[in-house]
């Protein structure tokens, strides 16, 4: 094994060293990412403002008495033209008001597929396979066992269809029928639990990676579901696990467009045709770690919707580092020297996630952080950098933002690092962990299986501010904030409902 692919490996794994732990980046907080967060705020300067202005009216309102009433009475009285001129300018701003404001979006309900358990694979069965598939050495058979052992997922993870067969059958048939199972699966459950029409659907937005078939996957639902002809249809591939952050974004862009409509988004991965059947080690990696898996969500802007629905969507932070040649390539699909496909993790993968999520939570502070955490990281900020670069930076406490986090189970170096970086408590990444453990890295449909490990857990108060965090190829860092619109309760429809009084269990160090 080389020394690139050792580094690789460990980050991966778990067994991250210390060269390939996440930076800590709350040390080394860039000013320009501040900006970017307090720029938010100075657009929205003047409502601010409002604010006092409004305190100040009601106060001296509060202090009239009757006589200061009627002579204001009698000063309008005589001033008509004025008061005309005032009503049309309130009648005026207040209907610009009204026609420019964002539309709230709401998450009505969602929905996670779970497999059927025929198609769990134990780890010996795993090895087992791997063995007899005949394309693998020993040296690429001990790493893959290595990787199942540090890397935290459990036994009870899921592989297609096409995988248990020795040797295995990934066809494109077979990866369509993949598809159409966690898709189908997904939305089966999800018009079930909310009542709604296929017909009412107003936009559709499918994300999947490493599998784009033509017809689209969006396409294959349409089919599926008779959806009308006049849907807003997306379809999102090759973006990474951070893709079902980017559709919930798309979702919500067209949403603040069309009045009164759902938006569908299903986020999803393939696994069938994207199996690794070479020796390079970087590219065994995804092998052991991504597994069968998908979510669908169901938005909407109705106002009606507001009282059935379980979340309110508050912010989206999208942050790209693509333009760096590394962080664009650390996470890659090609060809090794065999001719064989997969995808290869670069070992500067933690440090560029790293990077991406210091610009993500630097640009995302200023808009959930208390005011007072605000001040005094962006006073100690100041002073670091012109006055004393020696002194001690102040960490923001993301936990005074955030009750939940649902931090991509992309492997289990990746949770640890954000557990010690944001100062997380065990219970604040347990969601994550317990994800990773019972369904592998379901890619971008791992945030919406820990989410529904925090309400199977009956965690979730109204109120409550959700942080559902993603790393994706490209690379990216996206985050999503929502807010609880009531209590959380075990539901029939959810993929921890027979087995969540289990959880949580010990996982491998």
């Amino acid at each position: 094994m080389s020394s690139s692919e050792s580094k690789s490996a460990a980050a991966s794994s778990g067994g991250a060293t210390t060269t390939n732990r996440l930076p800590d980046f709350l040390q080394s907080v860039k000013l320009k990412y501040v900006k970017l967060g307090y720029h938010y705020l100075m657009t929205h300067f003047f409502k601010l403002c409002l604010v006092p202005l409004m305190a100040i009216l009601f106060v001296q309102a509060s202090q009239m008495n009757y006589e200061d009433i009627h002579n204001l009475y009698l000063h309008l009285q005589y001033n008509l033209v004025l008061v005309i001129v005032f009503c049309t300018v309130l009648v005026f701003g207040f209907t610009i008001y009204i026609m420019t404001r964002p539309r709230s979006v709401y998450l009505v309900d969602y929905a996670c597929y779970r497999p059927p358990d025929h198609l769990q694979v134990k780890f010996n069965q795993f090895m087992e396979h791997s063995r007899l598939t005949g394309d693998f050495d020993e040296s690429s058979l001990e790493f893959q066992r290595k990787i199942l052992e540090r890397a935290g997922l459990g036994e009870e993870t899921y592989v297609p269809e096409a995988m248990h067969y020795v040797p295995p059958r990934p066809s494109m048939e077979a990866a369509r029928e993949e598809a159409k199972q966690v898709m189908f699966g997904a939305l089966d459950i999800l018009f079930k639990s909310t009542g709604v029409k296929p017909k009412d659907i107003g936009i559709l937005v499918v994300n999947c990676s490493l599998f784009n078939p033509t017809p689209s996957l969006s396409a294959m639902i349409v089919n599926n579901y008779k959806l009308r002809g006049n849907i807003r249809s997306f379809n999102l591939g090759g973006m990474g696990c951070s893709a079902g952050v980017i559709a919930i974004d798309l979702a919500k862009d067209m949403l603040q467009v069309h009045r009164n409509t759902y938006a569908v988004v299903v986020s999803t991965e393939n696994i069938t045709q994207n199996w690794y059947f070479g020796n390079k080690k970087s590219m065994l990696i995804p092998n052991c770690l991504f597994r069968v898996g998908g979510a669908a969500m169901l938005l909407s802007n109705k106002p009606s919707d507001k009282k059935r629905a379980k979340f309110k969507l508050v912010h989206v932070e999208r942050t790209h580092k693509g333009a760096d040649d590394t962080a664009f390539k650390c996470v890659y699909q090609e060809q090794d020297e065999n001719g064989k496909t997969g995808v290869s993790l670069s070992k500067d993968l933690m440090a560029i996630a790293g990077n991406a999520l210091k610009a993500n939570i630097t640009t995302l502070g200023p808009l959930v952080l208390p005011i007072s955490e605000q001040f005094l990281f962006f006073i100690t900020l100041i002073a670091r950098k012109f006055f004393n670069p020696k002194i001690k930076p102040y960490i923001p406490d993301f936990k005074l933002a955030f009750e939940h986090f649902c931090i991509h189970a992309g492997g289990r170096a990746v949770i640890d690092e954000l557990e010690k970086n944001l100062q997380l408590d065990p219970i604040h990444v347990e969601a994550s962990r317990m994800t990773l453990h019972r369904f592998g890295n379901t890619s971008s449909s791992s945030i919406w299986y820990e989410l529904a490990y925090s309400e199977a857990k009956r965690r979730i108060r109204k109120g409550h501010r959700i942080w559902q965090i993603a790393f994706g190829s490209g690379f990216k860092c996206n985050s999503a904030v929502w807010q609880a619109m009531r209590n959380s309760e075990l539901s029939p429809w959810s993929p921890w409902h027979d087995c969540i009084d289990r959880y949580p269990v010990q996982t491998a160090n």
